[in-house]
């Protein structure tokens, strides 16, 4: 995860202000997402769930991330959202109050393949095994549950 998204990194002494802006607009894009008042064809119908919303150090500019339900391949969804960025800016002018509304930038989440990725990988045979051996040695020097391949 990079130091924006994990919060990191979000300039001088501001962090929590940033962190709150970004849930307010994370909210209220999902609201407006949840209440299907875009018109465009490509997100009639589709479910997208928004993860996170980073905003930059001087809120003019913000990343949406996003995950349609049901997967993207083609990329649609977010072109689509992208193409809508300036409805979504209308939309939160009346839901959020800020002397500026950032511009938005929607990007795909992957942490939700990153995190299907790990669980897969934890549960193969061998990582599983290795797993089941070490468990019980914390207490120990570390020693005795090493597995030599």
């Amino acid at each position: 995860m990079s130091p924006a998204r994990s919060g990191e990194g979000t300039g001088r002494g501001g962090g929590h202000r940033l962190l709150r802006v970004g849930e307010n607009l994370r909210h209220a894009l999902s609201d407006i997402l949840a209440r299907g008042q875009v018109r465009d064809p490509d997100l009639q119908g589709v479910s997208v769930t928004v993860s996170e919303v980073d905003v930059s150090p001087d809120l003019r500019h913000a990343s949406v991330f996003v995950m349609p339900l049901g997967g993207d391949p083609e990329g649609r969804v977010l072109k689509a959202l992208n193409a809508n960025s300036g409805f979504f800016r209308g939309q939160l002018s009346s839901k959020v109050r800020m002397k500026y509304l950032p511009r938005l930038l929607f990007k795909l989440d992957e942490s939700f393949q990153q995190a299907t990725s790990i669980e897969a990988l934890l549960k193969t045979p061998r990582v599983s095994r290795d797993l089941d051996a070490g468990g019980g040695d914390e207490g120990d020097d570390g020693e005795d549950g090493l597995s030599q391949d």
